[in-house]
């Protein structure tokens, strides 16, 4: 099992090409299964998590070509006239949550389908039940048995409106995906606003679907008969940047992310990383992050877009660790997304956890030490909090680092900081 080596007391300074968002990619990919005349994305993330989605989607007969590119992307071609399985098996759906995503568009498409129960990341329960009274509300007879979901609409889906008792982003997307075919008008309520469902919404269009509302609480689909194939370029990953950001906060460096209007992408994050220790810049096609002078305590609480994103509470954790007094997180989103806690007091860090609350004593400096990666993005915070510790840090499990950052120890490599791939 690969592990990486982070050399303590570096500094990130320069510039980094943010990829395409993965948690776009992923239900982009899955859209393609709507269209028999396929569909083409660039600005793919060459990512762990892409691969496992495109060997779903080889399984139930699409054909996927894939070339690489210059900027840390890859193009993908779907071709999707010869689908001839409906089932996603547990095999490979079991590695992967997003999976699931597959469910709206092959009944919106074949009015029939099995997926397995998905797996992903150990972050909490996650369960797909508002998928299923959706697709239900919906019209289709849904059956859970040995492990899967078996959905049928014989006489294809219906518009209907339905209303989400919370925000889910896949759920979102899955009903999105089902409704663009639907017989007549389905409105999703208390729909999530993240910026991916605007990318997927403005994909579907692009293929002939009629939506409205992308991006607000309330979605309006009229279904089509057919979408037709079309090219899209997948949004920039937001995560990733604001990631990178904070190694330059950490480090007491300065970063460039180029590639997006992260403004726009992340608005309570950057209000939150300039009350705590960044200033931000404009730049061409990007933005510039630098270091303010020190690392103030900050309190914040994750929350459904566009409020603090849970995907980047892990690594301004190891941030705060190294703050001038006392920060509290609250986790609103995951029931168990604390497990980094132990692994940074293996570092030095004081951090207390009640319930969903974690308070954050910042302490004078971080020592080295072999850790455990226990999640996607708890994964990078090791690295993060690597990157100003005092001696050298071992990652274990960096298996879940390539589920959603493509080729860190190049992109650290531009900024002038080195972490060792070993064996």
């Amino acid at each position: 099992m690969e592990k990486i080596r982070v050399y303590g007391g570096q500094r990130v300074n320069g510039s980094v090409q943010i990829s395409g968002a993965k948690n776009s990619a992923l239900p982009l990919l899955t859209a393609s299964i709507l269209s028999e005349e396929g569909l083409t994305l660039r600005n793919v993330p060459p990512l762990s998590d892409v691969s496992t989605m495109l060997s779903l989607l080889e399984t139930l007969g699409v054909e996927c070509s894939v070339s690489s590119n210059k900027d840390y992307s890859e193009t993908v071609i779907c071709k999707t006239d010869s689908i001839n399985n409906f089932t996603a098996p547990y095999a490979i759906v079991k590695k992967m949550r997003a999976s699931i995503l597959v469910l709206g568009p092959l009944l919106a498409r074949y009015g029939h389908c099995s997926v397995s129960l998905p797996g992903g990341c150990a972050i909490g329960v996650r369960p797909i039940d508002l998928h299923l009274k959706g697709l239900k509300a919906m019209g289709a007879q849904v059956d859970l048995r040995d492990g899967y979901v078996y959905a049928e609409a014989k006489s294809g889906l219906k518009g209907a409106e339905f209303e989400f008792p919370i925000s889910t982003v896949t759920g979102t997307e899955n009903l999105l995906m089902a409704a663009v075919m639907a017989d007549g008008e389905t409105v999703l309520k208390n729909a999530a606003r993240e910026p991916e469902i605007v990318d997927l919404a403005n994909c579907l269009i692009k293929m002939g679907a009629k939506i409205e509302g992308q991006g607000t609480s309330e979605i309006r689909v009229v279904g089509v008969p057919r979408l037709h194939r079309a090219e899209h370029s997948v949004l920039v990953d937001r995560i990733e940047a604001g990631t990178y950001a904070i190694a330059a906060a950490i480090t007491k460096g300065q970063v460039d992310l180029i590639g997006g209007d992260f403004r726009k992408l992340l608005p309570t994050f950057i209000e939150k990383m300039e009350e705590c220790s960044l200033i931000f810049e404009d730049i061409p096609n990007g933005l510039r992050a630098k270091y303010a002078g020190e690392i103030r305590p900050i309190d914040f609480r994750t929350a459904p877009f566009p409020d603090f994103p849970t995907d980047l509470q892990a690594q301004t954790m190891a941030l705060l660790c190294l703050a001038s007094g006392r920060s509290v997180i609250d986790e609103t989103v995951w029931e168990n997304r604390f497990m980094h806690v132990a692994e940074l007091a293996r570092m030095g860090a004081n951090i207390s956890v009640s319930g969903s609350q974690a308070t954050v004593h910042g302490v004078d400096h971080l020592v080295g030490a072999p850790v455990m990666a226990t999640d996607l993005r708890a994964s990078f915070s090791l690295v993060l909090a690597g990157l100003a510790a005092e001696g050298d840090t071992v990652v274990d499990r960096v298996y879940h680092l390539d589920r959603g950052y493509c080729f860190a120890e190049k992109k650290l490599a531009d900024c002038g900081v080195r972490v060792d791939r070993i064996k």
